[in-house]
């Protein structure tokens, strides 16, 4: 079974300083039929204005990644966390028994946009951890790479679930393709670009959702631009 989650049909937040897509229910957006898929719980599209951001708030037993499109995002935390990610980097913070945080854009002059991505874990109450890692976007360019696993294979950084998370970036005409699982589900989703999927066309913003389905999906970037494509592995 294949599900679209269409990028106008996501939950909108504008606040002046924020400009936020929500493709699962998220602070005031609810939605009962988008709660979430498997393990996977946010994708925040947010646009952040120069000079702001998100002030020190707190989270406990959430695996949270965030993922730079354009711009810088300075992180730090309580529990000895920080650093400033840009394109090409992902940040993970594992929030564990509970750990104070903030986001803010690093630039006092142009906006910053980026993924927040929550993954629930596999165990709750571990202590709070962070690291980040940068990918050189010519090993992800028409292929998959291992961005996020459970063990941190090929680089990737050690999270605390049973999924893997891939990348790719894809011109048009570039295609990759992946073995799928019917005991798995994935959850596709186009971060920048377009491309398509069995016919089917996918813009930047939308995402596919996959269960109780085997054999091969096959992505192939589409348009004049680079597609930024990001593959959940998640346990069903």
């Amino acid at each position: 079974m294949r599900t679209l989650r269409a990028a106008n049909d996501r939950g909108k937040v504008a606040m002046g300083w924020l400009d936020s897509r929500h493709t699962f229910s998220f602070g005031h957006y609810h939605d009962p039929k988008w709660m979430g898929f498997g393990p996977l719980r946010v994708i925040n599209e947010d646009r952040v204005a120069a000079k702001a951001g998100f002030p020190p708030h707190s989270h406990a037993n959430m695996e949270i990644l965030s993922y730079v499109l354009s711009g810088a995002l300075a992180h730090q935390d309580n529990a000895g966390g920080g650093g400033t990610i840009r394109p090409g980097d992902l940040q993970w913070m594992s929030a564990g028994h509970g750990v104070e945080h903030s986001e803010f854009n690093a630039s006092d002059s142009e906006p910053v946009h980026f993924l927040q991505i929550w993954i629930q874990p596999d165990r709750v109450n571990a202590p709070p951890a962070y690291a980040q890692h940068s990918f050189d976007p010519a090993a992800r360019r028409g292929r998959w790479a291992l961005l996020a696993s459970p063990d941190g294979a090929e680089y990737s950084l050690a999270i605390r679930q049973q999924t893997w998370l891939h990348g790719a970036l894809l011109g048009a005409g570039e295609a990759v393709t992946f073995a799928l699982r019917a005991e798995r589900k994935y959850w596709l989703h186009v971060a920048q670009g377009s491309v398509e999927i069995d016919g089917q066309v996918l813009a930047a913003g939308d995402a596919l959702g996959i269960e109780q389905q085997a054999g091969s999906l096959n992505v192939v970037g589409t348009g004049n631009g680079v597609a930024d494509v990001l593959l959940f592995d998640l346990p069903a």
